[in-house]
């Protein structure tokens, strides 16, 4: 595995534990997440608004 790769992956973690903090906190503020965060999290943002909550 060269440097590059490393790279790469980590910032993909940095990005995906981003956007997961992200989404968290619209969520808990009572917002919706960006279609951006959601997707990132492998989220589809059309389904997005199906979930309910309980």
């Amino acid at each position: 595995m060269n440097a590059r790769k490393s790279l790469g992956r980590i910032g993909n973690l940095v990005r995906t534990f981003g956007s997961a903090v992200a989404a968290a906190a619209a969520v808990e503020r009572g917002h919706r997440p960006s279609n951006q965060d959601l997707v990132i999290l492998g989220i589809d943002p059309r389904h997005y608004d199906r979930i309910r909550r309980y």
